[in-house]
């Protein structure tokens, strides 16, 4: 069996495939990667929500897996948009990396609980949103780029520090600027953050699909991301909209906490439900349900007016 892996062409990006070709040639299957680049590694000179919410890291690679010229496509799964395009799915999602937010610095002495005012770099509406509620001393200036142009643009002075996914600068081995690791119960990951997804056309040869299941999903993991990836689609939102969720399985049962934040971070909504990993959809549903009945839909109002 041949597998063509469909994958953007950053350095994490790719140790992200070749992640998956490895988890694939442990049971004899070869593939190639297929290098695509993205509207979203194309266009740095403006924000995420300046570029659009939806596909800004994966139609590229989404084109190809239509017309057949690759079997899968490999995305982090916070890149991808809570409601994928028709005749596509995601096929396995792999365990989970761990998914909190990280302060990275040359400094060792920054921290977001010192007081001390300083620039941090990030493209993240939903970082921004919550420097703004939890840290109103600090400043955020836009940076967009891979992970090694983003340090690059550190060290040539842009800002003092740079608020990352710990899952990514920690594959890429730049443990060592990590000066803090932030809370996940006040800086709450993106949707699906830590994990990587799998992608392919409902039309993906039988075969192919059930191997790709048996060797790179983890069960626990896609109960998880069922849930907030459901809790996201039904707020409507993308990575222009900051909104947060994380999801943990213990026994048998999934514990969703989501939410949502003002773009200047002063109304902020949270919760948590619980229930069978078996009704994980219906669990985030329900808990987007509740955030925008007590507010949330006020809130969505207001971010789409602004952006």
């Amino acid at each position: 069996m041949h597998i063509k892996i469909a994958t953007r062409s950053s350095r994490l990006a790719l140790w992200q495939a070749e992640h998956i070709q490895a988890r694939l040639q442990a049971d004899d299957v070869t593939s190639e990667l297929v290098l695509i680049e993205t509207k979203g590694d194309l266009v740095l000179n403006r924000s995420l929500s300046k570029i659009g919410s939806k596909g800004v890291f994966t139609q590229e690679l989404e084109d190809q897996l239509y017309d057949g010229r690759v079997d899968i496509a490999v995305h982090s799964a916070k890149d991808l948009p809570s409601s994928l395009p028709p005749g596509l799915r995601i096929i396995a999602f792999t365990e989970r990396e761990v998914a909190n937010d990280v302060l990275v610095s040359r400094n060792k002495e920054l921290s977001l609980t010192s007081g001390q005012p300083f620039v941090i770099g990030t493209s993240s509406t939903r970082r921004i949103a919550l420097l703004k509620h939890y840290c109103p001393h600090l400043t955020t200036v836009d940076m967009r780029g891979n992970l090694q142009t983003r340090i690059r643009k550190l060290d040539e002075g842009q800002c003092d520090a740079l608020l990352l996914a710990y899952a990514g600068v920690h594959r890429m081995g730049y443990d060592e600027l990590i000066v803090e690791r932030l809370p996940l119960s006040e800086f709450t990951p993106a949707v699906g953050q830590g994990s990587i997804a799998i992608e392919a056309a409902d039309s993906l040869d039988k075969e192919k699909h059930d191997v790709i299941r048996r060797l790179v999903n983890h069960e626990r993991t896609e109960a998880c991301l069922l849930a907030e990836r459901s809790f996201l689609n039904r707020l409507e939102g993308g990575c222009s909209i900051p909104s947060f969720a994380l999801a943990h399985w213990s026994a048998g049962q999934v514990s969703l906490t989501g939410g949502l934040v003002s773009l200047d971070g002063t109304d902020m909504l949270r919760d948590t439900f619980d229930g069978p990993y078996s009704e994980a959809t219906a669990l985030g549903h329900a808990l987007a349900e509740s955030i925008l009945t007590r507010g949330g839909d006020t809130i969505l109002t207001n971010i789409r007016e602004q952006l």
